[in-house]
């Protein structure tokens, strides 16, 4: 076994062994839909083993979102970055000064947009001063109201740094104390406490303003494992309470980040799920003895779906030196569609993961604020309506403009479409087990038995069929759910942190089906085995079949089911 096999093993056997009693399998299946919003890591990785990431607002990466969310990775702020929101800040002051209305700062927000707040006309003295600071402290109190179960530690950290990204693209206009603050509360691990529900998806405004409470030291944190005082944990690690001005307490919650940072966590967690269904079904295809043809080259070329041509590559190359090469009397001419039709299956969730990727690169790197601070750009136009936006002032030019960039529209829609593929999955995969265990298409013996066995892999059908009917539900469209607010003037909306909770479950799902599909698999090899010892898995799937048998072992006699599901699932998401 390489080096990097028993590390794998000894990292399995420590987290399976705390599920060796029923009351972990009790936990999983209690588990509260609207609570998942967290993954368990793969590795726990030391901090100090992590390179700082450097933010700068334009590259910023779904992979350096997960390494300081759930690894520790400590972040630091380019210079060119706080030298660009100290320009905006200005910018936006000089707006002020100029007499423009100015949504957040100089006027209210929502339908009280209509009012006046602060007149900054021509000064900014300290009373101007002192009552933009009332402001923002009061839209802080008036927008910190959510509910349900608490946001996971891993996600508010990934909400923390997908702000202090796009903040760090230059188009809020705060104080650049407010990114260090960002940038302090990451690196001391200070985790906001925040309900995770109560976002209709048009920026979570209701809940990432409870980083912005916990900035001026109000409401509460973890700090080093321990849930305290906000206030406390600024004293303990000598951080200022950040005093907000201008449009600073507006950018800290009118943002999608809590919908984006759980976007960015799915998308890690769709591209190894992925990576897994195609090794499942590689051992899956071996146990069923199922033909390879249609997963041949010329086969596909013939119709260039790039994501089915590439899934179709990937699956011989999983299956390289495989038996299935090799003629057999038992294999039927053509297999059952949900292991014929397997490279259009996992092709569609190739491709939303592509799409996905692309779109969220863009979000984590650009500003979804209204209004956006843009920094030397002239009008393009005299027309009063585009012109009167526009400012400048010796070296300092640009404009602030009303937007409508807090709509994460694009990528919820593509969730949805990706929420789809995977509910075809969930099916195809219980489909297949289904197969497994029929005489009729395998040739083995029913439900996968032995001699010694009663009903062996009979009953458990009801649990992955239920499973994969959930992701079907899971799959239904809620985008499109919603009221008019706010005086009627926020009429459309997304769902998104819903649309996402909602796909990660049918990820978490998902593991679980595909692990009682490798139970068959692997069951289904044993017996194959038994009637030809030189029966040759590929290379890979020979590795795959030897570690997962570590943990769950041939079924000779009947046993708890309920312990190997658990232990499928735990396998397939700790697998490197």
């Amino acid at each position: 076994m390489s080096k990097n096999c028993k590390y794998f093993s000894l990292l399995l056997a420590t987290s399976l062994c705390l599920i060796s009693e029923p009351t972990k399998a009790d936990e999983h299946t209690t588990r509260n839909l609207d609570a998942i919003n967290h993954t368990t890591p793969k590795i726990v990785i030391s901090k100090n083993h992590l390179p700082a990431i450097v933010l700068n607002g334009n590259n910023l990466t779904p992979k350096e979102v997960v390494e300081v969310a759930q690894h520790g990775a400590k972040v630091e702020i380019s210079d060119a970055s706080l030298e660009k929101l100290q320009k905006s800040h200005e910018l936006l002051l000089l707006a002020a000064k100029n007499g423009q209305a100015i949504y957040g700062l100089t006027v209210g927000v929502g339908l009280n947009k209509d009012q006046s707040m602060i007149d900054a006309s021509g000064n900014l003295s300290e009373e101007v001063i002192q009552a933009s600071r009332e402001f923002n402290r009061g839209l802080i109190y008036a927008h910190t109201a959510g509910t349900g179960p608490e946001m996971s530690r891993d996600v508010v950290r990934a909400v923390m740094v997908t702000r202090l990204n796009s903040i760090l693209y230059g188009a809020t206009g705060v104080q650049p104390k407010v990114a260090e603050q960002y940038r302090d509360f990451l690196n001391n691990d200070i985790v906001p406490v925040i309900p995770s529900r109560g976002s209709v998806g048009q920026a979570d405004i209701t809940l990432i303003t409870h980083i912005g409470l916990a900035m001026i030291g109000e409401g509460e944190v973890y700090y080093q494992n321990r849930k305290i005082a906000a206030a406390k944990a600024l004293e303990m690690t000598s951080i200022k309470p950040l005093v907000p001005f201008g449009k600073d307490s507006l950018s800290i919650f009118s943002s999608n980040a809590y919908s984006e940072a759980l976007g960015t966590l799915a998308i890690a967690e769709l591209e190894h799920v992925l990576k897994l269904s195609k090794l499942v079904f590689s051992l899956s295809i071996e146990g069923f003895n199922g033909n390879i043809e249609p997963f041949l080259e010329d086969s596909n070329e013939i119709r260039p779906f790039p994501a089915v041509n590439k899934v179709s590559r990937d699956i011989r190359e999983l299956l390289n030196d495989s038996y299935l090469w090799q003629e057999s009397e038992e294999r039927a001419l053509q297999d059952p569609l949900s292991y014929r039709t397997s490279a259009y299956t996992l092709g569609a969730v190739e491709s939303c993961l592509q799409q996905l990727q692309a779109q969220l690169q863009i979000q984590l790197n650009s500003s979804d604020d209204n209004p956006a601070v843009v920094l030397n750009v002239e009008s393009p136009s005299q027309r009063q309506e585009e012109a009167s936006h526009y400012v400048s002032e010796e070296n300092l030019s640009g404009a602030v403009l009303p937007t409508a960039n807090f709509s994460p529209l694009p990528w919820v829609i593509s969730f949805q479409e990706a929420a789809i593929a995977l509910s075809h999955l969930s099916n195809a995969s219980a489909q297949r087990t289904i197969k497994l265990g029929n005489p009729k298409f395998t040739h083995l013996t029913r439900f996968l038995g032995t001699e010694n066995t009663v009903h062996a892999y009979g009953a458990i059908q009801k649990v992955f069929v239920s499973l994969a009917a959930e992701n079907q539900e899971l799959a239904m469209p809620v985008s499109i759910d919603y009221f008019a607010i706010a005086g009627n003037i926020e009429d459309m909306s997304t769902n998104a942190p819903r649309v996402v909770r909602r796909f990660r479950q049918q990820i978490d799902n998902l593991y679980y089906i595909l692990g009682i599909e490798m139970m068959h698999a692997a069951q289904a090899i044993n017996l194959r085995k038994q009637k030809d010892p030189n029966l040759k898995l590929s290379r890979i799937t020979q590795d795959f079949f030897e570690q997962y048998r570590q943990f769950v072992p041939f079924m000779e006699t009947d046993r708890v089911l309920t312990y190997d599901i658990e232990k499928s699932y735990t396998f397939l998401k700790n697998y490197n």
